[in-house]
């Protein structure tokens, strides 16, 4: 149980980070009230989800690389209280066209990514 709490812990002090510098990159490349640095992000955490789950059912991922990089990583990477904070805070000021452009493309995107994510790990093993 411990090891299990710690192999989460540890993904997670990895992910958190990567997540707020993929936000702080994107951010200063691109000058948009819409929020690409999160959509980033979080397009980013289910393609890899996608891969990791499609390997963890054919086996090539254990239970301890579960927690570590499904869990742990990809839970910190990827972030839902931001992404509904951000649907909010454009709906609520008057960008509603905005706000729901951002909800639809981050729903069918992550999606589409998790997909995408398994069919690759699906055609290396």
């Amino acid at each position: 149980m411990l090891t299990d709490w710690l192999l989460v812990l540890a993904g997670g002090l990895v992910g958190a980070p990567v997540r707020y510098l993929t936000g702080v990159a994107v951010k200063s490349r691109v000058h948009s009230p819409f929020p690409f640095g999160t959509l980033t992000a979080n397009a980013t955490a289910c393609l890899l989800l996608g891969f990791l789950s499609e390997a963890a059912l054919r086996g090539h991922l254990d239970a301890h690389g579960q927690l570590l990089l499904a869990t742990g990583f990809c839970g910190a990477l990827s972030t839902w209280s931001t992404f509904s904070y951000e649907v909010f805070t454009l709906a609520s000021t008057s960008r509603i066209g905005l706000s729901a452009a951002y909800l639809t493309v981050s729903v069918a995107l992550g999606t589409g990514l998790n997909f995408a994510g398994a069919a690759v790990a699906s055609g290396l093993w």
